[in-house]
């Protein structure tokens, strides 16, 4: 494979990388359009096509971001290949090139490479990837909050419900600028320019917000008083999953984000069966709250890498 010839993701190529998604239905967040083109120039994607698989890497991840399993700076950062068959795949990229390592790679791959007569040979390794794991909720217990395993959170939503006087709009083009002003208000709160991932977490959403009508997404948003109280959008991740992009309310609402959280819900696909809120990256206050909801699975993931 000629890596040289992948190219930068670019809005015009959503419909390919769409065509890939419904013919390979993912299981795990990172695998939609919106969530790689708003996150590319973090990751520094390319992508090309190859042995009809959808191939997505990054030389340079590693010299300015993440730390490699390998311990190899030099190595090209990949995420599983989309297609009929990545364990093969991935097992032949790693025949060609010395230095490479492979993430967010869910058990469905991993299981079939352990099983793979080179794997061995090779001097594959595969890591837990706990940091990543997707976090999956039944829709309508997200909607409904029963009994007492949700006490907590419902006292939140009825707390906001009962306390502002609130409007609550499915997102528009006209919204955006709203969207943003919290964001910006959000970051200014957290500090965001003194911490690297908030940072970049906040030029990926403008990234997003800014393209909202190319990428399709469907979103909303709470205003209490004409000020934006809380946002989210999201799309469907596959046939019977929702995939929860981002999420923010201002602390000064007790109860926002419960009440962004559930009333989206409610608004949105009616058809879904179920939610992925995506990981929570180690981050021990977002652990919590994503366990707070009562995950009904997680969907592990792993690093594929080369052990010398």
């Amino acid at each position: 494979m000629r890596l040289d010839d992948a190219k930068r993701i670019e809005i015009t190529d959503k419909a390919l990388f769409d065509s890939y998604f419904q013919t390979y239905p993912p299981e795990t967040s990172e695998f939609t359009f919106t969530n790689l083109y708003m996150w590319r120039n973090f990751y520094g994607f390319f992508f090309m096509e190859w042995n009809d698989h959808l191939i997505l890497f990054s030389r340079d991840i590693f010299k300015k971001n993440k730390e490699p399993a390998s311990g190899n700076k030099d190595s090209l950062y990949f995420f599983p290949p989309v297609g009929s068959d990545p364990a093969e795949i991935i097992i032949s990229l790693f025949k060609e090139h010395k230095d490479l390592e492979f993430h967010r790679v869910p058990k469905t791959i991993t299981d079939t490479i352990q099983n793979n007569n080179e794997f061995q040979s090779l001097n594959l390794k595969i890591m837990d990837d706990r940091d990543n794991w997707d976090y999956v909720y039944e829709t309508e217990s997200l909607k409904s909050l029963p009994g007492n395993k949700y006490r907590q959170n419902r006292r939140w939503l009825n707390k906001f419900l009962k306390t502002y006087n609130y409007e609550f709009k499915i997102l528009t083009e006209e919204d955006i600028a709203t969207c943003k002003k919290l964001q910006l208000e959000w970051c200014i709160h957290r500090e965001c320019e003194e911490d690297e991932g908030l940072e970049q977490e906040e030029k990926a959403i403008y990234d997003a917000l800014d393209h909202f009508l190319d990428l399709g997404f469907k979103g909303a948003l709470i205003c209490v008083n004409e000020k934006c109280a809380a946002y989210t959008f999201g799309e469907m991740l596959n046939s019977n999953t929702i995939v929860i992009h981002v999420e923010k309310a201002h602390m000064e609402y007790e109860g926002a984000y419960q009440a962004i959280n559930n009333l989206f819900l409610k608004s949105n696909f009616q058809d879904a069966i179920f939610v992925n809120r995506e990981q929570d990256l180690g981050i021990l206050g977002l652990r919590r709250a994503k366990e707070s909801y009562k995950p009904i699975r997680m969907i592990g993931k792993s690093i594929i890498y080369r052990s010398e």
